[in-house]
C-alpha cells in the first residue's frame, strides 16, 4: 500500500506519487511565519504537521526538498515597525530568531531553504511584470498593481480551485489593498502596493513606482524560485486556503500557464481548552508560555501529534500532562531494553521496499510495530492508529520483559524498530546525556555515601534529588534515575 493523502485540490484522498519520473525527489513548500510576534500554539500545530509529513516521506525513501518562507514584510509588520520606531530588519529579526529557536525546541527538522520575502524583491517584481504583460494584472491610479479576477477567469482559468466559490452570491469586482481581506468577497487583490506615508522607510523601487509587495505574491515568487513552476506539495493551515492559497494558484498559473502544485494539504484549526484562542480568555499560548509552565518541547510536540491533521484539535493543559505520561511509558520501556544490553542497529536491517524503506528484524512474540505504524500513516497520516501501534508494541515488550523471555539480540531488534518509528514522530527517547550534570554528580555522591555506609547522607541526597524532580530506582545493575 502506498501513501494516500487528502488533496484539497481534488477534495479527495489520492495516492501520492511525486512528479519526479524516478519517484524519488519531492518538492515541499510550507507557508512559514509572519515575523511580527512570537508564534502561538495554533501556528505550531501546522509546523509540527509539516515536519511529520517530511519525516514520513523520508522514512518512505523519498529525497525531500523542504522550503519554508519567512514573511518579513506585510501589513502587520509595517504597523509594528511604525509603532516600535525601529528599522524593518531589526524588528523582524527578533521574532525570526525566536521562531527558529522554537522550531528547534519542538525538534522540527530545519527546512532546507528559508527564503525571506525582502531578499526576493527582484523575483517578485519579475513575476508581477509577467502578469501585467499577460493582461491579468493592471496598475491602478494610486500606483499600486492589482490582479484582475475577471481577466484571469476570462482566459479560461479557474478561480476557486481549493474551494467552491459562488460568484453570484459573493461580492465580485471589488479592489482590496489589504493582505487579509473579507472571506465573502472575490476581489482584485494587490500584487504591489504603492508607497504611502505610513510605510515610512519600508519601500523598494520598481517599474511600477516605489512600494512593497503584497503578501500573496511573495509566496508564489519564492516557492517557484526554489522548487520550479510546478512542484509536489504545498502545506499550510486551513485558514490560508482562501484567499491566500487560492491567490497563490491564480498568480502562479496566470504567469506560467502551468499547474502550480500537485497536492495541497491543509491542517485544521486548533482550539485551546475548547475555545478559540483569545488573549482576553487567557487561553492564548506561545510555545514559550508553555515552557514557562514547566512543560518540555517534546511533550508539546507529542500532544500536537495526537489528533489527525484534518480534525479540529482541542489543546489542553490536561492533555499536556497526558502526553508527559505517555512519553514516560515509552521511555521506561526503552530504558528497560537498553538495560538488557540492546544496542540500536546491532541487528542487521533488511530492505523492505524498492524505495529504500528499512524494516528491522521482528521480535518473536511481539507484533512488528513498523508494519502497523506504516499502514496507519499510509492512510492519510492516521496518527491515532500510529500511536496505537506504538503502545501495543510497548505493552508486548513489557510483557516479554516481565516474563524474562527477551534476550539481548531481541532487545537490540526492538530498539532498532523503535529508533525508526521514533525518528518519524520526532520524539526520540531520553538518554543519560540529557540528565543535568549536577544531578549526575548528586547520584555519584549518593553512591559514595552508600559505599561508606553513611545512609543518613545517602537518604538526604535522595531527598534532594527528589526535590529537583528525579527519583532513584536501585536495580541489580545499579541505580537508575527517573524524571518525575
Amino acid at each position: 500500500m502506498g501513501l494516500k493523502l487528502f488533496n484539497t485540490l481534488s477534495r479527495s484522498i489520492q495516492e501520492f506519487a511525486p512528479l519526479d519520473p524516478a519517484g524519488k525527489k519531492v518538492g515541499m513548500y510550507c507557508c512559514g511565519p509572519t515575523v511580527y510576534d512570537y508564534a502561538h500554539i495554533g501556528n505550531w500545530r501546522t509546523f509540527v504537521f509539516a515536519d511529520l509529513v517530511r519525516r514520513y516521506l523520508e522514512f518512505k525513501g523519498h529525497t525531500v526538498t523542504h522550503v519554508m518562507n519567512v514573511t518579513d514584510v506585510e501589513d502587520k509588520i509595517i504597523k509594528g515597525v511604525r509603532e516600535a520606531k525601529t528599522p524593518l530588519r531589526e524588528f523582524t529579526g527578533k521574532y525570526e530568531t525566536a521562531f527558529f529557536e522554537d522550531l528547534k525546541t519542538l525538534n522540527c527538522l530545519p527546512p532546507h531553504q528559508t527564503p525571506r520575502a525582502t531578499d526576493h524583491i527582484p523575483d517578485i517584481i519579475a513575476l508581477i511584470e509577467k502578469l501585467v504583460a499577460r493582461g491579468i494584472a493592471y496598475k491602478a491610479a494610486d500606483g499600486s498593481v492589482y490582479f484582475s479576477i475577471e481577466k484571469y477567469r476570462g482566459c479560461g482559468c479557474n478561480y476557486g480551485q481549493l474551494l467552491k466559490l459562488n460568484f453570484d452570491e459573493m461580492r465580485a469586482g471589488e479592489r482590496v489593498a489589504s493582505d487579509e481581506y473579507d472571506k465573502e468577497s472575490v476581489a482584485d487583490f494587490s500584487l504591489w502596493k504603492a508607497r504611502v506615508p505610513e510605510d515610512g522607510d519600508v519601500f523598494w523601487p520598481s517599474p511600477f513606482g516605489e512600494g512593497r509587495p503584497g503578501w500573496h505574491i511573495e509566496c508564489s515568487a519564492m516557492s517557484m524560485k526554489a522548487l520550479g513552476e510546478t512542484f509536489d506539495l504545498h502545506l499550510g493551515g486551513e485558514d490560508l486556503k482562501f484567499p491566500h492559497h487560492e491567490d497563490e494558484i491564480a498568480q502562479s498559473e496566470g504567469a506560467t500557464g502551468k499547474p502550480f502544485v500537485k497536492f495541497w494539504l491543509h491542517g485544521a484549526f486548533l482550539l485551546v481548552e475548547g475555545k478559540k484562542m483569545s488573549k482576553s480568555l487567557g487561553n492564548f499560548f506561545t510555545l514559550r508560555d508553555l515552557l514557562a509552565k514547566g512543560f518540555t518541547g517534546r511533550e508539546i510536540r507529542c500532544l500536537l501529534l495526537t489528533a489527525h491533521y484534518r480534525e479540529t484539535f482541542n489543546f489542553t493543559i490536561e492533555g499536556l500532562h497526558g502526553a508527559r505520561s505517555a512519553l514516560a511509558r515509552i521511555d521506561e520501556c526503552v530504558g528497560k531494553l537498553r538495560e538488557l544490553g540492546g544496542t540500536p542497529g546491532a541487528v542487521p536491517a533488511q530492505t523492505a521496499t524498492k524505495t529504500g524503506q528499512q524494516r528491522a528484524r521482528t521480535v518473536p512474540g511481539v507484533p512488528s510495530p513498523a508494519a502497523h505504524f506504516t499502514a496507519a500513516l499510509d492512510d492519510d497520516l492516521n496518527i491515532s492508529a500510529a500511536w496505537g501501534a506504538v503502545f501495543d508494541w510497548v505493552r508486548d515488550i513489557n510483557r516479554r520483559i516481565a516474563e524474562n523471555s527477551l534476550p539481548a539480540a531481541d532487545a537490540a531488534a526492538a530498539l532498532t524498530a523503535w529508533d525508526k518509528i521514533g525518528s518519524v514522530l520526532g520524539i526520540s527517547t531520553k538518554s543519560e546525556t540529557e540528565i543535568p550534570a549536577e544531578v549526575l554528580a548528586l547520584l555519584e555522591a549518593r553512591q559514595a555515601a552508600r559505599r561508606a555506609k553513611d545512609f543518613k547522607k545517602s537518604d538526604a541526597i535522595r531527598d534532594e534529588l527528589k526535590a529537583k524532580g528525579w527519583l532513584i530506582e536501585d536495580t541489580p545493575k545499579g541505580p537508575k534515575l527517573k524524571k518525575i
